[in-house]
């Protein structure tokens, strides 16, 4: 075992502080959460539309049949709530009484509260803590509480759990089990870099868990509460600074790529196979996502024609004004836009090369893109689901008007789609394949040399050698 990592009482046992990352939509299932809870530490369920299983065992398919986005949303909840509840109590039954089961829920998800509800009413005595991030979830730690639940909120600054804990979690103290700091330059997954920080500049880490420390002090968090460092965690020999360190108190580490890279892992075959070809830099923080979050995931081709499509934009008037003296002729169909020369010379030539649809974004901007793409981005747009509480993809919002009150935005894409399609076998150059900046470490740890795939358990002993 490396040296001064020492177990933590967790769930009323003690475990190791090692908890796994919740990857949402079926990329953390029973099987890993399960075994990693039986290794010893802390096993997450990912419950954002977690898969259910028919009476054969077959993964149920998320399909949507209501005609309207309202009862598409409907059915969504109801597929969220059976499958995290099937999750758990599999995860449950794996880990056999070791270590602890958490449920990792965004807050930005659709429906995020109900879902919230209708999980931990359904699987009581199972599910040891909640953790959520993807948001400012002020309501977490009055639900969490309500079911006798721990809570861990995912935060990436001291000054975002200032808020929530001024705001409610003061209120539910006690069910405060730890503060996942989460690294917004480096975690996989979607990130929580604020219009101040430079996406473009990574911070060093520990001054800002130092002073997340500080703000826990200052509300009377004892240091006996852990803070889970997550996002850029590898090898626990280069963190040894942090263990035993008087300014961090307690911490825990997070692993949320090295565990998608196991035999109970439950992401297709393909995907496993690409991480182990990754280089430093192949992971792009953009900003893509249609929550509007920054998020971290393999720049493949999926992310690289969302680069190239929006570089294929140009600035339009509805009349002529300022620069904007020149009617555009190619990819509007007749309607009036007005352009500057230099940006009816490019739209002419993405239209000679194929691009011969136009499409209107938010921000009084024009997108060319193929006739074909128009048709997909379209469709997705109509079948949405309400799968975010807000989506600058499709408009929606959870809210009776059901709109952002603005324009769909054709740079982003329809995520709930994409993620289903790469979690259950579709293509991993084409669609979204979140990871952490260190999967390039794959390639070069000399544990996973000669395409070596660990169980959970033997990674999970691996980690603690420090390695």
């Amino acid at each position: 075992m490396f040296k001064g990592l020492r177990p933590i009482v967790y769930g009323g046992r003690e475990v190791w502080p090692l908890v796994e990352g919740g990857k949402g939509v079926a990329a953390t299932n029973h099987a890993s959460s399960g075994a990693w809870a039986a290794a010893g530490g802390i096993g997450t369920v990912s419950a954002v539309n977690a898969d259910s299983y028919d009476p054969e065992g077959r993964i149920i398919p998320q399909v949507y049949r209501a005609l309207t986005r309202r009862d598409r949303h409907e059915e969504l909840i109801n597929y969220a709530i059976d499958g995290a509840v099937e999750q758990v109590r599999r995860a449950y039954d794996i880990a056999s009484g070791h270590g602890a089961i958490n449920i990792n829920v965004l807050w930005e998800m659709g429906g995020a509260q109900r879902v919230l509800h209708g999980v931990l009413e359904r699987t009581r005595g199972l599910v040891s803590g909640v953790t959520c991030g993807a948001g400012m979830p002020y309501k977490l730690s009055e639900i969490a509480a309500s079911y006798n639940v721990s809570y861990l909120p995912i935060v990436s600054s001291a000054r975002a759990f200032r808020a929530l804990w001024k705001r409610a979690y003061s209120k539910a103290a006690d069910w405060l089990a730890a503060v996942v700091y989460e690294d917004p330059w480096k975690a996989g997954g979607h990130n929580g870099l604020s219009n101040a920080e430079d996406p473009l500049i990574p911070e060093d880490p520990y001054p800002r868990v130092k002073a997340l420390r500080e703000t826990m002090r200052e509300g009377g968090i004892p240091d006996s509460t852990p803070i889970v460092m997550a996002g850029n965690v590898w090898f626990l020999r280069e963190w040894n600074d942090w263990i035993d360190n008087p300014e961090l108190g307690t911490i825990a580490f997070q692993f949320g790529t090295r565990p998608l890279l196991t035999r109970e892992s439950p992401i297709p075959e393909a995907w496993k196979q690409r991480l182990m070809t990754l280089d430093e830099g192949d992971i792009l923080l953009h900003r893509f996502s249609p929550t509007g979050f920054y998020s971290s995931a393999v720049r493949n081709p999926f992310l690289r024609n969302l680069e190239a499509r929006s570089e294929r934009q140009i600035a339009f008037s509805t009349q002529a004004a300022g620069d904007h003296q020149y009617q555009l002729d190619v990819g509007v169909k007749g309607k009036s836009f007005w352009v500057t020369r230099n940006d009816l010379l490019r739209a002419r030539e993405w239209f000679g090369l194929g691009f011969t649809t136009a499409l209107k974004t938010p921000d009084n901007t024009l997108v060319f893109v193929t006739d074909a793409e128009a048709r997909v981005i379209r469709k997705d747009q109509a079948d949405c689901m309400g799968c975010l509480s807000a989506c600058g993809f499709s408009s929606w919002m959870d809210t009776e008007s059901n709109s952002t009150g603005r324009l769909a935005d054709p740079r982003s894409f329809c995520i709930q789609k994409t993620l289903q399609d790469i979690a259950h076998g579709g293509d991993v150059d084409q669609n979204l394949m979140f990871a952490g900046h260190a999967a390039y470490r794959f390639r070069q740890d000399p544990f996973y040399s000669n395409g070596f795939v660990p169980s959970v358990g033997q990674l999970v002993d691996r980690i603690l050698t420090g390695n």
